[in-house]
C-alpha cells in the first residue's frame, strides 16, 4: 500500500518519536505557558468529580435505595444488575449494583461486598471501562463470599477478558486458568471457551483444540452453539488450513441458529473472506465480504453478552474495516468511502440499540456523487477512517475524490491524540511543537488550498483531536481555513439540505442553581451579555434554569445557549448529562437519551458552553455518542461544544465574537473562525488551551437573520 507523505512515512516516524518522549517525560521537561497553565489548573478544578469511585457509588446507592418505592433485598438487586448488564443497560446496571454496595455497608456483609464488586466488574468490562473492571474484580477477590465459586471464577474471568482486549494474551491465559480453577461446573464451559479463544490468538493451537474438546457440545440451535462453531472454524484458520477453514465457514453461511441466524451467518461470510484472503483469492474475499455487509443491514442491534462470556468480543465494525481494506487494495476508493459511511450509520444504531429515538433517516447513507453535487467550489470534506494498521483519508471536492493512507496504527494514533490533547489542556509549550509535526504529517499531504472551507469527518481517536490547533507553514489551521466537523458525510449533506437560515432569537440558560460548589458566576454574566446581541431573547439563570423550563423553551427556540456544568458518562453515553437547577429539592439532570427523545424541528444552533460538553465515549465505528449526537438526532442543525474544561475569560471573548458575527449575517463556520482568532490574537491567550476547545458540528452554512 502506498502511504501519503512519502514511502518511508518519515514525518509519522518523527511524530511517534516525539509522542513517546512526551509520554515518558516529566512535567518539568515540558515547560508550560504560565497563563495557560494557571487557567488550565482552574478549569480542571471545576470538573465534576468521577461518579464511579467506590465512595461515590456507595453514596449514590443509598440515595437510589431510599427513592425506591418497592425495595428489593440485596440478592434481588444483584440479579437485577446482572440482567441489566446483559441487556446492555450499563448505567442502570451500575445503579442496581450500587444499591447492593449500600446494603452491604449497612449490614456489614462481606458476601454482599464481594457480589456487588463482582457485578460492577462485569458491567465495567462490558462497557469498556477496563481499569475500573480490574479494580472491582480484584476488590471482589479480597472478600470472602459464602459460595466462593460465584465470585472467584467470574472475577478472574473479567481480569482475563480485559487483558485479552488490551492485547495481553499471555496474561489473559493465566487469568482464565485461575478462573477455571475456581469456577463452578456450570460456569466452567464459558471459561474454557474463553481460554480456547485466547490460546488460538497466542498460536497455541494444539492446546486450544484440547480445550475445545473438553466442552460438551451445546444444543444444535442457539447462540452458544453458533459461537463454538465459529471458534472451531477460526482454529482451522489459525492452524494454517485456510481451505478447510473456508469450507467450514461456507457450511455455516446457511446454517440456522434460530432468530439470530443472520447475525451468525454474516460472521460465517466474514470467515469465508478471511480464509479466501489467506489463500490469496482477493476476488472471492471481496465477494464474501459483500455478502457479510448485506446481512449486517438485516441484523438487529443489541448487546450480545454471550460473546463476552466465551471470549470472542466480536465487533461488527471489523467487518466494515475488512471491506474498506479490501476495496482500497483493489483500487476502489469510492466504494471504500461508501462502506466507511455505512459503518458510521451502523455504529450509531449499535450504540443506541433502540434505547432512544432516532430519526427515520438515521441509517441512511450517501452516494459520493450526491455529496459532490452538494459541495461548493470552495468547500472540501476530509473524511477519516482509523483502521487497525493505518489511517485512511478521503478528500472530497465538487469534482474530485482523493485517497490518502498514513502509516500510523490505530493504537499509535490514539496515543498521539491523547498526548497532544493533554499538552494543550495542561498549557504546555510543547503543544505548539507537536501541532507543527502533527499538522505536517496529517494535513500537509492532503493539499488543501488556504482559504478553502474544511469539513472534517473524524473517526475513532480523531474525535478528540482539535484540528483547528494543528499547524502548517507556521500558521494554525484555523488561520488558514474555516473549520467544522460532522459525524458523517451523509449527516452533513442532510443538514445543509434542510436550509441555512435561522431566526435571530436567542434562548439562554446560565449558572443553574445546584449548590455552592457548582456555582458559575461567569456563566451567568456570559448569557446576560449574549442576550443583549439579540432583540428577541429569553434568559433563564440561577433557580430558573431548570429542566422543566428547558424542555418548554427549547422546542420553539432557534438559537439555544447553555452555560452550565456537563458530565460525559463513559459507562453509557446516553446518560451523559447537563446539570440544571434543582427542582423540588432534588438535583435535576438533562441526560442525552432525554435529548434524543425531544423533537426540535425549529432549533438551528445549540451551544453548550460547559466543561467537556463535546466529549462522550467513542463507539468503535465512529460516534462520540453524547450531546453532539443527541441534539443532532433530535433535530438541531448545528452544535457547538467543548473538548476540554474552558476558561471564563477566553469563552467570553470567543462567544461574544461568534454571536456578534452571526448577528451581522456571517455563517456559523466563519463566525466560529472569527471567535477563535479573536481569542488567539490576545497575547495572554495565544495558547490553544484558550481558543481551541470548542468544535462546531453540523451545518456549517447556517446563518441567522429574519
Amino acid at each position: 500500500m502506498r502511504f501519503a507523505g512519502g514511502s518511508g512515512g518519515w514525518w509519522w516516524a518523527a511524530v511517534l518519536v516525539l509522542a513517546a518522549g512526551a509520554a515518558m517525560g516529566s512535567a518539568s521537561a515540558q515547560p508550560a505557558a504560565p497563563d495557560a497553565e494557571a487557567a488550565a489548573a482552574r478549569a480542571e478544578q471545576l470538573r465534576v468529580a468521577d461518579t464511579d469511585t467506590l465512595l461515590a457509588l456507595t453514596s449514590d446507592g443509598a440515595v437510589l435505595y431510599a427513592q425506591d418505592d418497592v425495595k428489593l433485598d440485596a440478592l434481588q438487586y444483584c440479579s437485577q444488575a446482572v440482567a441489566l448488564a446483559e441487556a446492555g443497560e450499563f448505567r442502570q446496571s451500575v445503579r442496581a449494583a450500587s444499591k447492593v454496595l449500600h446494603l452491604a455497608d449497612a449490614q456489614g456483609d462481606d458476601n454482599l461486598q464481594a457480589l456487588a464488586r463482582r457485578d460492577l466488574a462485569i458491567v465495567y468490562s462490558y462497557s469498556g471501562q477496563y481499569d475500573k473492571a480490574i479494580e472491582f474484580a480484584r476488590q471482589a477477590l479480597g472478600f470472602t463470599a459464602k459460595e466462593p465459586q460465584t465470585v472467584v471464577g467470574p472475577a478472574n474471568k473479567v481480569i482475563g477478558d480485559v487483558r485479552m482486549r488490551r492485547g495481553d494474551v499471555t496474561g489473559a491465559i493465566l487469568s482464565y486458568e485461575e478462573a477455571l480453577a475456581g469456577s463452578s461446573e456450570r460456569y466452567a464451559p464459558l471459561v474454557r471457551a474463553s481460554l480456547a479463544n485466547a490460546l488460538i490468538e497466542a498460536g497455541q493451537t494444539q492446546r486450544a483444540r484440547e480445550t475445545l474438546a473438553a466442552i460438551a457440545k451445546p444444543p444444535e440451535e442457539g447462540p452458544l452453539r453458533a459461537q463454538i462453531d465459529r471458534t472451531e472454524a477460526r482454529l482451522l484458520l489459525a492452524e494454517g488450513k485456510p481451505a478447510e477453514a473456508r469450507a467450514r465457514y461456507q457450511a455455516l453461511t446457511t446454517r440456522s441458529y434460530g432468530v439470530d441466524s443472520h447475525y451468525f451467518q454474516l460472521w460465517a461470510w466474514d470467515g469465508v473472506a478471511r480464509s479466501a484472503q489467506a489463500e490469496g483469492d482477493q476476488a472471492d474475499a471481496l465477494a464474501a465480504i459483500e455478502q457479510a455487509l448485506t446481512l449486517v443491514d438485516g441484523t438487529r442491534s443489541r448487546f450480545r453478552s454471550e460473546e463476552f462470556k466465551i471470549g470472542l468480543f466480536s465487533d461488527l465494525q471489523s467487518v466494515f474495516e475488512r471491506a474498506i481494506d479490501l476495496y482500497l487494495g483493489a483500487g476502489d476508493a469510492r466504494r471504500a468511502l461508501e462502506v466507511s459511511e455505512r459503518s458510521r450509520s451502523r455504529a450509531l444504531l449499535d450504540a443506541v440499540r433502540g434505547r432512544a429515538a432516532l430519526g427515520p433517516d438515521a441509517s441512511e447513507t450517501v452516494r459520493v456523487d450526491a455529496l459532490q453535487a452538494a459541495l461548493r467550489p470552495d468547500e472540501r470534506m476530509v473524511e477519516f477512517h482509523a483502521l487497525p494498521e493505518y489511517l485512511q483519508a478521503w478528500v472530497i471536492g465538487p469534482t474530485s475524490l482523493e485517497s490518502h493512507q498514513f502509516p500510523v496504527k490505530r493504537d499509535e494514533l490514539t496515543e498521539l491524540v491523547e498526548v497532544f490533547r493533554n499538552q494543550i489542556v495542561r498549557g504546555r509549550r510543547t503543544a505548539i511543537t507537536n501541532a507543527d509535526k502533527l499538522g505536517q504529517a496529517l494535513m500537509a499531504p492532503l493539499g488543501l488550498a488556504p482559504g478553502q472551507r474544511v469539513i472534517v469527518v473524524p473517526h475513532g481517536p480523531l474525535h478528540y483531536l482539535p484540528f483547528q490547533a494543528l499547524r502548517l507553514e507556521g500558521q494554525y489551521l484555523i488561520e488558514r481555513h474555516p473549520i467544522s466537523v460532522a459525524p458523517s458525510a451523509g449527516i452533513a449533506l442532510r443538514l445543509v439540505q434542510r436550509g441555512s437560515q435561522a431566526a435571530d432569537a436567542l434562548t439562554a440558560f446560565g449558572n443553574p442553581r445546584i449548590e455552592d460548589k457548582y456555582d458559575l458566576p461567569g456563566a451567568e454574566a456570559e448569557v446576560s451579555r449574549l442576550s443583549r446581541l439579540f432583540p428577541q431573547h429569553a434568559l433563564f439563570t440561577g433557580a430558573q434554569a431548570t429542566k422543566t423550563n428547558f424542555r418548554e423553551a427549547i422546542a420553539k427556540a432557534p438559537l439555544v445557549h447553555v452555560a452550565a456544568h456537563a458530565q460525559a458518562d463513559e459507562v453509557d453515553p446516553l446518560y451523559s448529562r447537563i446539570l440544571l437547577a434543582n427542582e423540588d429539592g432534588r438535583h435535576s439532570f438533562l441526560e442525552a437519551h432525554e435529548v434524543m427523545d425531544m423533537k426540535l424541528p425549529r432549533t438551528a444552533l445549540v451551544t453548550l458552553s460547559a466543561c467537556e460538553s463535546g466529549l462522550g465515549r467513542i463507539a468503535s465505528g465512529d460516534e462520540v455518542l453524547g450531546f453532539p449526537r443527541a441534539f443532532l438526532s433530535a433535530g438541531s442543525e448545528a452544535l457547538i461544544a467543548s473538548l476540554w474544561p474552558v476558561s471564563d475569560e477566553s469563552t467570553e471573548v470567543l462567544m461574544s465574537t461568534l454571536y456578534g458575527a452571526l448577528a451581522q449575517g456571517r455563517d456559523v463556520q466563519q463566525a466560529m473562525q472569527a471567535g477563535q482568532l479573536a481569542v488567539m490574537r490576545q497575547p495572554r491567550m495565544a495558547h490553544p488551551f484558550f481558543w481551541a476547545p470548542f468544535n462546531l458540528t453540523g451545518n456549517w452554512r447556517l446563518t441567522v437573520g429574519g
